[in-house]
């Protein structure tokens, strides 16, 4: 078992392979690539340049990460998403001038939006560099944080609650069938009525999908007690199968859209103690991306009321034709409107502010998604609205720039809090960071304002269940910033040795890690 030393030391461990990185890189930078664009008509132009560069940064940046030391959950999740969503997709539209909504993308609108999009990706880039670069010490605000544990007592309240709310709200939403039907039935439904119950509908969706999550997940990983619990054993016993019952119902991607279903599934998945390790990670890591590109496509098989068989078609197509893919034409049509609008530096306060009711609020901003789809002349306005595209509604590519710098460096920092905790179950950096590394990318593509209220609540339900941890529990504390250790200092911590003469050549014995805590059986 690992060791749980801080992060430098692991990355004296275990080195990046040189060879593995080559070997993503050429995959994902050249030949997935090559396979996307062979047999289309290719037009080119300044904006499938820019594009290139565009492919280019995101698969060696998500080369790196999949043959990274370090677990970077974090920036997995970000990687993924700007290489499918914003690289190979974008990549498709532009060689081929096809895109999966109707409004038509004209070539400076094309290469303001690919511009847009690798300004963002540098200043992401950046910001992450500089954080990375700085000497792995405690962070007074982000290592108390992210190092509380789940207790048991909140656990079991979390499932008391998540039941509870199942009696309910299963019943007041349709009973079990109307949790089976397809998305496009329920958007129906929804449309139907007005607008605030419509709201409603969503919010009480929300609040029984996501206490369900937590409360599953905080009973697989709630940390075992140093003497035992039998009660706690019991009732995990008992309420495990209910829960993924409960669950099944709520959280299955029938009803449920495929990003957060996978964001369900997922985080059980890479909170789990072998997955948090690096080489673990790394495997999950390349599977997942394999899955989103060859079988995402096809899982929305549910979405809709009259299904048709799969049929298998290129990846130049899919991203072309699918509307899942449509984060780069969303860009575009956002660098349009502000060609007629300017920016609106006040619409930049709603997306903070969405807990903020319309009757208090009359000139609240709108939803960006649908402002574009409104824009655009579409009959229906539930699309997305990237955050490159959102932030340079707000403030122009300073904005951008302003925006990806800070959540590159704030992803870094997280990540590298996340892989020195990596050894300690049940931490909110193993539950909540890993929720909001998939999560993130219902984030990236937005809308802010659609996205702020389930992601509070996905961060808010976990915060709530975990306690700081007891001293005996608690991760080693790195040295004030005052005093760092030295190297010198590091080498001569050993352990005395016992009276009597050393056999010759015999090294000192280095002081032996605390054994990790794992996870109660389940």
């Amino acid at each position: 078992m690992p060791e749980r030393e801080p992060a430098p030391a692991a990355g004296r461990a275990e080195r990046r392979s040189v060879p593995a990185l080559c070997l993503c890189a050429v995959l994902l930078v050249l030949l997935l690539p090559a396979l996307v664009l062979y047999g289309q008509d290719v037009r080119p132009g300044a904006a499938l340049a820019v594009q290139c560069v565009v492919v280019a940064h995101t698969g060696g940046a998500l080369a790196r990460v999949l043959t990274d030391p370090l677990v970077r959950v974090v920036g997995f999740g970000f990687w993924l998403f700007c290489y499918v969503w914003l690289g190979l997709a974008p990549l498709a539209m532009l060689a081929t001038d096809s895109y999966p909504w109707g409004f038509a993308v004209d070539a400076g609108a094309a290469f303001t939006s690919a511009v847009l999009v690798e300004t963002g990706l540098l200043a992401y880039s950046a910001g992450a560099a500089l954080a990375g670069r700085r000497p792995a010490r405690t962070s007074a605000v982000l290592e108390p944080l992210l190092a509380r544990r789940i207790t048991p007592l909140r656990t079991l309240l979390l499932s008391g609650l998540a039941l509870a709310l199942a009696a309910v709200l299963v019943p007041a939403q349709g009973g079990l069938p109307a949790f089976f039907r397809s998305r496009q039935a329920v958007n129906e439904a929804a449309s139907q009525g007005d607008p605030g119950g419509a709201a409603d509908q969503a919010l009480a969706a929300w609040s029984l999908s996501v206490p369900a999550f937590w409360a599953l997940v905080a009973l697989l990983f709630v940390p075992r007690a140093p003497g035992g619990d039998r009660t706690l054993r019991g009732a995990r016993w008992i309420l495990l199968p209910v829960l993924v019952a409960v669950n099944v119902v709520v959280n299955n991607p029938v009803s449920q859209p495929r990003f957060w279903a996978g964001t369900v599934l997922l985080t059980i998945l890479f909170a789990a103690p072998a997955l948090r390790r690096p080489r673990a990670f790394r495997a999950a890591a390349a599977a997942v991306t394999a899955a989103v590109l060859v079988v995402f496509p096809y899982s929305d098989y549910f979405r809709y009321e009259k299904r048709e068989p799969v049929e298998v078609v290129s990846l130049a197509e899919q991203f072309t034709s699918n509307g899942d893919y449509d984060a780069f034409q969303q860009i575009a049509t956002g660098v349009d409107y502000v060609r007629g609008h300017g920016h609106a530096p006040r619409d930049a306060l709603g997306p903070p502010l969405f807990f903020v009711p319309r009757a208090v609020w009359p000139d609240k901003p709108d939803d960006a998604g649908i402002l574009l789809a409104r824009h655009a002349g579409y009959a229906f306005e539930n699309l997305s609205a990237p955050l490159w595209i959102e932030s340079y509604m707000w403030a122009g590519l300073p904005g951008v720039a302003a925006v990806f710098a800070l959540f590159g460096a704030a992803g870094r920092r997280i990540d590298g809090v996340r892989h020195r905790l990596r050894e300690h179950g049940g931490t909110f950096a193993a539950l909540a960071v890993t929720a909001f590394g998939f999560y993130q990318i219902i984030l990236l593509r937005g809308s802010l304002l659609f996205v702020m209220g389930p992601l509070t609540l996905l961060l808010l339900v976990p915060l709530l269940i975990t306690g700081r941890p007891d001293r005996k529990a608690a991760p080693p504390a790195a040295p004030p910033p005052s005093a760092p250790p030295t190297r010198a200092a590091a080498a001569a911590r050993v352990v005395p040795e016992p009276a009597g003469p050393a056999p010759a050549g015999a090294a000192p014995r280095t002081a032996p890690s605390t054994p990790s805590t794992g996870e109660a059986r389940t």
